[in-house]
């Protein structure tokens, strides 16, 4: 009777101990797929800042794929020679390209249709669009074809390829009603090569309901069509603006209250020029954080602004952000930062802040306000004077740099006055003249 006993409750106990391990089991194996999944991106060089939401996104990676497939696609992925950077970023938008067989066939495409001329950065586009919109390497090479049919050939095709490589999925017949356009508005063979380069993106937009009606607007500003003929050789990236923009960036510029040497520099190149400027600026403002009437706004307050380059003011919003930890929005409110040296004053004053802030010897927080604004002198005699191990990292009234002499060592010589031998009657002569003094 015992022993009936103990078998049946080594038996539940069986029964049990199996029901929970089927249970367990599964979250234990997509688990350790996911440990898997997570060492074999980062072997091939996925940040590992980004995997776990990578993962939490693309749960089809773990439920329906074999790790030894993904291996296989991402070694596919390699022999494209894609660089780093887009090859992250492929896997980042389109995680869906790591399908075994679609990339076989891709790489079948590619090696049978031989020397192409593609750049490495063209192919991932074009595996990220294909896989998005079904479009197969047959497909590809026909447009391709067409493409150089149309005159697209070398730098250009691989240039817009790699900047608009929707272009894969038009009509000729769309395509050629750009070039039409161009050719309608006196634009010869190179100049067209030259827009399609520097601003691939046009080939996007409609002829009727945006390319005619802009350029109807910059000749109602009273721009003569030989002047927006060379400004769109020049400067493509006018095709760029909305319509109305124009207006608006021009009337910014009337209004603008400056000195007249910078002024005259923002004019220096014509008026539309000047108006481009503009809108190029506020659309880099805009890219970081700012609405459109922020970016007007601390354009007119910092006209220095149009004057610099885009990968200055790029430069300048990084640092702010990226090393001071402001926000975009203070710009707003002190947009003379963007006006002033990078290296000659707000990188020496930021270091000096950090350096007293470490030390414990700022007994209040420095707005960027109250880092930007002041005079240097100001600034030397308020956080760098009482503190002389800051003067070097400040640069400017360093001791090194000193009060200047007015003049070199030794130029006093110079400046002596020539002596001139005293004879007895110019002795007498000057008693003569004191003795009635006296």
């Amino acid at each position: 009777m015992a022993i009936t006993s103990l078998t049946k409750a080594i038996t539940l106990i069986r029964l049990s101990s199996t029901q929970f391990f089927s249970t367990i089991s599964p979250k234990i194996s997509q688990y350790r797929n996911q440990i898997s999944l997570a060492n074999l991106l980062q072997r091939y060089g996925f940040p590992p800042s980004q995997l776990h939401t990578f993962l939490k996104r693309n749960h089809f990676l773990l439920n329906n794929s074999n790790l030894h497939d993904i291996q296989k696609s991402l070694n596919v992925l390699l022999s494209f020679k894609i660089p780093q950077n887009s090859f992250i970023s492929l896997l980042s938008d389109c995680p869906a390209v790591l399908d075994l067989n679609f990339l076989k066939k891709w790489q079948i495409g590619i090696s049978e249709s031989g020397n192409l001329g593609i750049s490495p950065l063209v192919i991932s586009n074009v595996l990220a669009l294909s896989r998005r919109f079904q479009i197969d390497p047959d497909g590809f090479l026909k447009s391709i074809g067409v493409l150089k049919g149309l005159g697209f050939n070398g730098g250009v095709l691989t240039r817009v390829l790699e900047r608009f490589p929707r272009i894969i999925m038009m009509k000729e017949n769309e395509i050629c009603e750009k070039i039409g356009f161009l050719e309608g508005i006196g634009i010869s063979g190179y100049g067209i090569e030259n827009v399609f380069y520097l601003f691939p993106e046009v080939l996007g937009f409609d002829v009727e309901n945006r390319l005619k009606p802009l350029l109807e607007e910059f000749l109602e500003l009273g721009f003569s069509e030989n002047e927006v003929k060379k400004e769109i050789v020049r400067e493509p990236r006018v095709f760029g603006m909305e319509l109305g923009e124009m207006s608006r960036c021009l009337e910014l510029l009337r209004t603008l209250k400056c000195r007249v040497p910078i002024k005259d520099s923002i004019f220096s190149e014509g008026e539309f020029r000047a108006g481009l400027k503009v809108k190029l600026r506020v659309d880099c403002l805009c890219k970081h954080g700012l609405i459109r009437r922020e970016a007007f706004k601390v354009l007119w307050k910092e006209p220095r602004l149009i004057l610099y380059e885009i990968e200055e003011i790029e430069k300048k919003i990084e640092f702010l952000v990226n090393r001071m930890k402001y926000g975009i929005g203070c710009l707003v409110e002190v947009p003379e930062y963007l006006g002033v040296n990078f290296d000659k004053q707000i990188v020496p004053r930021y270091n000096v802040l950090e350096y007293l802030r470490s030390k414990g010897a700022l007994g209040f927080e420095v707005g960027l306000k109250s880092l930007i604004k002041p005079s240097r002198l100001r600034f030397y005699n308020l956080y760098v004077k009482p503190y002389p191990e800051c003067e070097k990292m400040f640069g400017r009234f360093a001791e090194v740099a000193g009060i200047q002499r007015r003049h070199p060592v030794g130029m006093w010589k110079l400046f002596k006055p020539q002596n001139y031998t005293e004879s007895k009657e110019d002795v007498n002569n000057m008693k003569f003249f004191m003795e009635p003094l006296v």
